[in-house]
């Protein structure tokens, strides 16, 4: 199985694994976590896979760009008068499916520092 066909977000992408899609692009798609940490919790997904944002921003800034707009357009659906974007890289920062994502959270309190 190559790393596209066994990556979760490219089956979303590719609607082979149902998700709730609540905003796209022709570059990114925006979907709503299935565990969500606020009440505003959504991933923005680039299209083709790329393993983390900083792999996106060497291999396509545009593209990057894009999903921060989209994470941007989810926060004013939600009416989200401030919102925290997250991006873990690697293992360590606790990212668990390797196929670059931005968490958008908001609709609480967010404190400072995160966990």
């Amino acid at each position: 199985m190559s790393e596209t066909q066994d990556c979760l977000f490219c089956r979303i992408v590719a609607g082979e694994v149902p998700a709730d899609v609540v905003a796209e692009t022709e570059h990114s798609l925006a979907f709503r976590d299935i565990s969500p940490q606020a009440p505003t919790h959504a991933l923005v997904v680039p299209r083709r896979h790329v393993p983390d944002a900083a792999s996106l921003a060497v291999a396509s800034p545009d593209e990057l760009a894009d999903v921060v707009a989209l994470a941007a357009r989810v926060a004013e659906g939600d009416g989200l008068p401030g919102y925290r974007l997250v991006a873990n890289t690697g293992a360590a920062a606790q990212q668990t499916v390797f196929h670059c994502h931005v968490h958008v959270l908001g609709g609480r309190e967010l404190t400072w520092p995160p966990g």
